[in-house]
């Protein structure tokens, strides 16, 4: 994507057949991972702050979860992130560009796209991150134990950590508990793209 036309709408030809497989997928995931716990709907809205009736829609394909939502699900069920939203594992797997399923915040201002096959890591999962020009994401803690590790391709990135803000350019990097409120900020006039690496406890 060309940075300067950071105005213009992220979603591309394709999307709606991406959601759809997406939610599929998610949809599948979901039931599965929440009745192997255990878990029921009332249950997994109480662990995860996602209403009981928004996970029905969720888990029927009704409805297609921001990655805000799909984010505090996968911190109520105990799973990474990467394993809510992935196919099952066979042999080595290959993630192709065109094939990522790229998710979207309610806004449409951040845009992050997987870049390891699903499965590859219970512990570690890495993302390419492109946030709209002077546009902030608020990510919810994760679970106890995780840490991010952000590595500034282009542009610029505030990042707030509780009361902290860390300011980066280019090539900069910064790890931080990511168990604890952040939020992502571009101050720029241009698009940023950043390099997500999530790692979870062990």
């Amino acid at each position: 994507m060309d940075p300067r036309k950071s105005n213009r709408p992220l979603a591309g030809a394709g999307d709606d057949v991406g959601a759809a497989e997406l939610g599929r997928r998610v949809a599948e995931n979901l039931r599965q991972r929440r009745k192997a716990r255990g878990l029921s709907l009332d249950d997994l809205a109480r662990s995860s702050g996602v209403s009981r009736a928004a996970l029905s829609q969720i888990e029927t394909c009704k409805s297609n979860p921001t990655v805000g939502v799909l984010w505090k699900i996968a911190v109520g069920l105990g799973v990474p992130f990467a394993e809510l939203i992935g196919a099952p594992r066979s042999g080595g797997v290959v993630l192709r560009r065109n094939d990522a399923q790229v998710l979207r915040s309610a806004d449409g201002k951040l845009e992050s796209r997987p870049l390891t096959p699903a499965g590859a890591s219970p512990f570690v999962e890495l993302y390419e991150l492109r946030l709209s020009a002077r546009a902030s994401h608020a990510s919810e803690p994760h679970a106890a134990g995780t840490h991010e590790v952000l590595v500034v391709l282009s542009g610029q990135l505030k990042l707030h950590v509780d009361n902290e803000t860390f300011e980066l350019g280019g090539g900069d990097a910064i790890a931080f508990a990511a168990d604890r409120p952040h939020a992502y900020e571009n101050p720029a006039g241009s698009e940023a793209r950043y390099h997500n690496v999530i790692v979870y406890e062990r």
